[in-house]
């Protein structure tokens, strides 16, 4: 499997640190709003690369981290935390916020078919495991207290800008989002790891650390959560482009300098959803979320599969029109699935070559959009019924699209509907005679066409027309209408 890793900016062959095992961390969302569906694209392609793993045979272990304290409004240093933003938003405490989102967020992931990773941790729940790691971090200088807060000093490390190739001179204060001009910081780069109350006078959440009461910074919350349950070597970071720098960019600084060798191997980066205005964004006010596309009648998997139809690494640009399309798409698609029927035995050499055209797109760095196409192809294949059903129960196990089990709840509203309506024909038949001749002819005509009996069914019709009923044949079989 190839995977584009944005450490090195190329695509590399993924090799894990222990064969056949995987350890994943997933930077979770902070909890003090509903997660808009540009937040929920990076969780999609996240959970594809978690689900393509397993069914490439790795045994894989998945952390993730719920942020219930110590964002703040910048992802850098500066502005107010928004876990204490949404308490304020909505007058409860921090603790309920975080409880209602958190809650709220794996509520649209199960909507998205979006499996919850083996570890959830919220950052609360790990404050001791902060205060260890910061105080070797300030035991092996790399870090400093200043102005009541401990601060991380990227000035003792080789390199700091792993994602990106910054020089000195392009980091003036103001230049960039995230530098900041902080009087109490040895060097613009420099980040905070503990807050006290010398920061945030107003901070709900605090704890008594070596350094006075406060609270941690963000981005020691991940580099802690991920070494507590998956030890010293990571194999895949995820998270949006946007937590490349600062967030992910300081992760490394700290997890490094503490463990004194290179702590994640590979990096992946999921793209913005971008609206027709810019980039997605909870700060802009109204956003995109899973209950309003489901209020407009888009079912999640639609939204679902828009995002699988192009690659991780590019920008996608959401609007209506575009869901239109992808819902228009998506149940073509379930309907085709609906057609097919399972008898029959699996041709196994056509299962295989179809499948290699699904696993060589997911091992070109996910390609979803290729694998979708190999997805069609197998119902264009010249293949039996029972082999396409199984090639795409197959395929649905990564892409996770419940085809099979909406073709089947579209198959049962067919058959409701048809039931419902010969059930009306009967209650009508019983009230009157000619109807009841009306649709034994019908049904007649039906059997002579079965047997190809064409001149029976043209007698049964032209019957009917001369005592004023015509016949309209349509897929769904043949209604009739009197005079």
């Amino acid at each position: 499997m190839q995977l584009y890793n944005s450490l090195s900016r190329t695509k590399e062959e993924f090799i894990p640190h222990l064969e056949g095992k995987v350890s994943m961390y997933t930077c979770g969302p902070t909890v003090y709003h509903f997660a808009h569906i540009g937040n929920l694209r990076t969780y999609i392609m996240e959970d594809i690369l978690d689900r393509y793993l397993r069914y490439s045979g790795y045994d894989v272990t998945r952390v993730m981290n719920i942020t219930d304290v110590g964002h703040l409004t910048s992802d850098a240093d500066t502005g107010e935390d928004k876990m204490l933003k949404g308490a304020k938003r909505e007058k409860k405490t921090v603790m309920e916020i975080a409880q209602f989102y958190t809650d709220k967020f794996f509520e649209d992931c199960e909507e998205l078919n979006i499996r919850r990773p083996e570890v959830v941790e919220p950052a609360t729940a790990c404050v001791d495991e902060f205060i260890r790691v910061i105080a070797s971090l300030i035991e092996k200088g790399y870090a400093y207290e200043a102005g009541g807060n401990i601060y991380f000093d990227t000035s003792k490390l080789d390199q700091y800008y792993a994602f990106h190739n910054f020089e000195e001179e392009d980091l003036a204060v103001g230049v960039r989002d995230g530098v900041e001009a902080d009087g109490n910081k040895r060097n613009k780069a420099d980040f905070v790891l503990w807050f006290t109350k010398s920061k945030f006078e107003d901070q709900e959440l605090k704890w008594e650390s070596p350094w006075g009461v406060g609270y941690p910074g963000w981005h020691i919350e991940c580099s802690c959560i991920s070494m507590k349950h998956l030890g010293e070597y990571l194999d895949i970071h995820c998270g949006g482009i946007d937590n490349a720098f600062p967030h992910h960019t300081n992760e490394i600084a700290q997890s490094e300098a503490y463990l004194g060798h290179k702590w994640c191997k590979y990096w992946m980066h999921v793209l913005h959803l971008n609206t027709n205005s810019g980039k997605m964004s909870k700060s802009k006010g109204e956003f995109l979320t899973v209950s309003l596309l489901k209020e407009k009648g888009y079912d999640p998997m639609m939204y679902r599969f828009f995002c699988l139809q192009s690659h991780y690494r590019k920008s996608l640009v959401f609007s209506w029109e575009n869901m239109d399309n992808a819902r228009t798409a998506y149940n073509k698609l379930v309907a085709r699935v609906a057609q097919l029927k399972g008898e029959g035995d699996v041709d196994t050499a056509a299962f295989d070559a179809l499948r290699a055209s699904f696993v060589k797109a997911l091992d070109n760095d996910l390609n979803t959009s290729l694998a979708v196409t190999a997805l069609y192809d197998v119902l264009k294949a010249k293949v039996n019924d029972a082999t396409k059903l199984a090639l795409i129960k197959d395929f649905d196990t990564v892409l996770s699209l419940s085809l099979i089990e909406h073709a089947e709840s579209l198959l049962k509203a067919e058959a409701d509907k048809k039931a419902a309506e010969a059930e009306a024909l009967a209650a009508e038949a019983a009230k009157d005679p000619f109807v009841a001749e009306i649709l034994e002819k019908i049904e007649a005509r039906r059997v002579a066409k079965k047997d190809r009996n064409f001149v029976e069914a043209d007698r049964i019709r032209d019957e009917l027309a001369a005592k004023g009923v015509t016949l309209i044949d349509t897929k769904d079989g043949t209604t009739y209408q009197i005079g």
